[in-house]
Parts: structure tokens; C-alpha cells; sequence
């Protein structure tokens, strides 16, 4: 081989499928589950679930994730679920570091998705969370945050909340629980146990807080110091939002197909101020505070956005639009229009006065995962699956800007106040940070520490 060649990975081998020979059908409950759980759940289900796939019981499977339905009724050979747990998709499941499955446990779900992938014979009690600490290898950034003074950005990591000298690059400090304990009993040194799946600041840039499974932290922005704990909910807190007036902290989150949870607590005594019961019908994505704090806007999988008085929780208005789940949602400053992002590639611009849609804006190619308004700009960004973060007019609905050299699927955003920085991150654990009028990528900060910029492709 050539000195200049690139090494090629080694091709990895299928798993060769016994044919089993069984006068009773395969079942989900007796001959399924029990593989699920040995052999997928730790990474796809409880508090940890890639790719957005949740495998801990037969709903939540059929329900898919982020690359859609994993089985096909019928048809074993065209399933994902078949693919790539018998390696000749990449890639392969349970990762190499894993366990994997046995000839006779891949046939057995050959031969369940072939005889129809049939549900459990009867209702069940909902099997125990499953909750661990993520695989090494998982560190997707799922919430950043810029301080007023640009002087550091904020991102949420894996289960750590990461602080970076903006300029620089360099790590400031990780964020560190208090008497944290993994499940196997010994200490752990991290935000939360889980993946932090939202991360705030308040608008005085005092306070942080970070969302995670079932539980949300408060942190002392200039120290790092935990403040408070707040648990009690549902499934994962994957939104959060201070008040204007940082008196107040919104969260959304819920247990998927159940119902979705939009819950308002006081920031000084982590009391709860409401629980919005029956806010969203399945799990709740995103939550924003109009610019004078009187009402909350919400969005979730029931693909709606909905606006609630505050302190009451009564609601005030309803907009439908979307045809997939409504990932995020923002107001202008002037609180008279609000912007929505789904994960039908569309954003979606609402009138608040009238109750009405005023446009419809395309562009993204894949499911969009954050929105939000750039100051008091007519501006506002998205990032999505497409591995691209966008720029927009929310006047006339205009592309304003295109950064497109993510590695991967996006999670996260944010804007420095001013609207001259901004940045993204995702699925790779890798943050973009970028000068917003030039459009150059001024860092890149990996797991691991910062990363040489590139040459960024923006579009104008």
C-alpha cells in the first residue's frame, strides 16, 4: 500500500441466519422483548435514546426515529431493525463494543417481522426505566448558549454542560453535580446522569439551566455552582426557557404518545408554578415567553403550536399547520408574530393578532430542530437534520445566509444578543462557531478540544 493511501476499515462480517424450524409463532412479549433489552436497549431506550429510536416497549418501537419506521411488516429483508443488527447495513448494531446478536437471535426477528411483527397478545405493565449513563461514544450537543458579553459559549454535551472561552476555544469548566451517583453506585463527575437534552440562560445572564431525564439543574453562570435540582417529570426536559424578567423557568418534555408536558416553576424557589395539563397530546418540544412574559407558546408532536396565558395556563390561541411534529417555536420581539420550526421541513410564521398562518417558509431538506429570533432583529436561525444552519427575514420570509459544513445531523443553536455570533452543534459533538456578518468559522470545538477551523461554505 502507498504511504499516501488512506487506510480502509476493514469490511465487517455479516451475521450468518440459522432457519429455524418452530410449529408456534414467533411472539414480541416471550421471544422479542427479551433480545431488545439484552442486546439494544441500553443505547434505545429509558433515558438514553439514539437516534431518537426508542425500543423499550413494541409502541415506542413501531413509532421510529429519526430515519423513520425500523420494520417493515412483512417484510424482514427491507427492515432497518433486520439490516443492521445482522450487519450488512452500516452502521451495524449494538455497536462493535457491544455484544452482539447470535445467529438464533437474528432469526428469531427475522422470522417475527416475516410472520407480521405482531403486537403482544395483551396489555402489559409498562416495563421499568432503564436509566444509565451514555455510551462513551455518545456526546451529541443538544443546547447551546452565548453570554451577553460574548466572553464565553455554553454548550450541552453528552451528560456534561461544557464552558468555553468564546475567543479562544479553551475550556473554562465543566459543570458538575452535586453528589452525583451513577447507577452502579459510584460517584460520577457530570451535569446529569443522562444526555442533556436543553440548556437556557436568563436573559441577566446570572442563572443556567439544564434539562435532562426527568430532572432539570439550575447553575450559578459566573461560578458553575449547582443552585438547585428540580425533578418530577415525565421523560426527558427537552426545552427550556427563562422569563424576561428571569422570575420564571418553562419547560417542555413528556413521555412520547402519552402526553406532553409544558410545566412553569419559580426560578427562586424551584416551586411549580403551573403543570399546563393537556397542553400538547404527545410530547412537547419546544416552549417560548413572549418579549413581555404574559403568555407561553408551545409546540410538540401533536404538530401544534399553542399559546397560554401566564401565570393561569388558560389558553389563548391555537395554530395548525405543520404535517409532522412541531420541534420549536419563537416570537419576534414585537410579539405579534411567531416563527415554528417542524420536522416537515417547513417553517411556519403566525400571526398572532389574527390567529392566522402568514407564510409558509421552505428551504431546510431534513426535519428542522431549533429556531430562534437574533435580538430585536426581523431575524431569526434554524439548524436542522440537513447538516445546515439558516438565517431568515421573518418580514418577508427571505433566506438571509447558509452555513453548511456540519458533519452531521444539527441539534443546536444559538446568537450572541448582538447577533454577530452564532453557532451550532449536533449529532458529531462538534460546535460551529461563526462570525455572522462575514460568515467565516471562526472555531470548532470537538469532544475532545478545539479543531482547526475550515474554510466554511456559506451561501448568501
Amino acid at each position: 500500500m502507498a504511504a499516501d493511501e488512506p487506510k480502509k476499515s476493514a469490511p465487517i462480517k455479516p451475521i450468518d441466519v440459522v432457519e429455524l424450524k418452530r410449529t408456534e409463532p414467533v411472539t414480541y412479549d416471550k421471544d422479542i422483548e427479551p433480545i431488545l433489552v439484552k442486546k439494544c436497549n441500553f443505547c434505545h431506550s429509558g433515558n438514553i435514546k439514539e437516534g431518537k429510536l426508542d425500543m423499550g416497549s413494541f409502541e415506542a418501537l413501531m413509532k421510529g426515529g429519526k430515519k423513520g419506521t425500523p420494520l417493515v411488516a412483512g417484510k424482514a429483508a427491507d427492515s432497518l431493525i433486520y439490516q443492521l443488527s445482522g450487519k450488512t447495513t452500516r452502521p451495524s448494531m449494538p455497536p462493535k463494543s457491544e455484544e452482539p446478536l447470535t445467529p438464533e437471535e437474528l432469526a428469531l426477528i427475522k422470522l417475527w417481522i416475516n410472520q407480521g411483527a405482531k403486537a403482544p397478545s395483551a396489555a402489559r405493565v409498562k416495563p421499568k426505566v432503564i436509566v444509565s449513563l451514555p455510551p462513551a461514544t455518545v456526546y451529541p450537543v443538544r443546547g447551546i448558549v452565548i453570554t451577553k458579553d460574548k466572553a464565553n459559549l455554553i454548550a450541552a454535551r453528552g451528560n456534561m454542560v461544557h464552558v468555553y472561552d468564546a475567543n479562544t476555544g479553551a475550556l473554562v469548566r465543566n459543570l458538575e453535580a452535586k453528589n452525583l451517583v451513577s447507577p452502579d453506585g459510584k460517584p460520577a463527575k457530570a451535569s446529569h446522569i443522562s444526555i442533556v437534552e436543553s440548556l437556557a440562560i436568563s436573559p441577566d445572564g446570572k442563572l443556567l439551566a439544564s434539562g435532562s431525564f426527568q430532572e432539570i439543574r439550575i447553575w450559578d453562570a459566573a461560578t458553575g455552582a449547582e443552585v438547585k435540582r428540580i425533578d418530577g417529570f415525565a421523560d426527558r426536559v427537552v426545552a427550556l426557557t427563562f422569563s424576561p424578567d428571569n422570575k420564571l423557568l418553562a419547560t417542555a418534555g413528556g413521555a412520547a404518545t402519552e402526553d406532553g408536558e409544558v410545566k412553569i416553576f419559580d426560578v427562586a424557589t424551584g416551586k411549580q408554578v403551573i403543570d399546563i395539563k393537556g397542553a400538547h397530546s404527545d410530547t412537547a418540544f419546544g416552549v417560548s415567553f413572549s418579549p413581555d412574559g404574559k403568555m407561553l407558546a408551545s409546540c410538540g408532536a401533536d404538530k401544534f403550536v399553542k399559546i397560554f396565558e401566564v401565570p393561569s395556563g388558560k389558553p389563548v390561541k391555537s395554530f395548525e399547520g405543520h404535517t409532522h411534529h412541531v420541534m420549536d417555536v419563537g416570537w419576534k420581539n414585537d410579539g405579534k408574530f411567531l416563527a415554528s420550526a417542524g420536522a416537515d421541513n417547513a417553517i411556519k410564521v403566525w400571526d398572532f393578532e389574527k390567529g392566522e398562518q402568514a407564510r409558509t417558509i421552505a428551504g431546510h431538506t431534513k426535519q428542522i430542530s431549533r429556531l430562534q429570533f437574533v435580538g430585536v432583529t426581523p431575524t431569526f436561525i434554524t439548524c436542522s437534520g440537513d447538516k445546515s444552519m439558516r438565517i431568515w427575514n421573518v418580514d418577508t420570509g427571505g433566506a438571509v445566509k447558509t452555513f453548511a459544513n456540519a458533519e452531521d445531523f444539527l441539534y443546536a443553536l444559538a446568537s450572541s444578543v448582538d447577533g454577530t455570533i452564532v453557532a451550532s452543534g449536533g449529532e458529531a459533538g462538534v460546535i460551529y462557531i461563526y462570525n455572522n456578518a462575514t460568515g467565516a468559522l471562526i472555531k470548532k470545538l470537538g469532544p475532545t478540544g478545539a479543531i482547526e477551523p475550515e474554510k466554511a461554505p456559506i451561501k448568501k
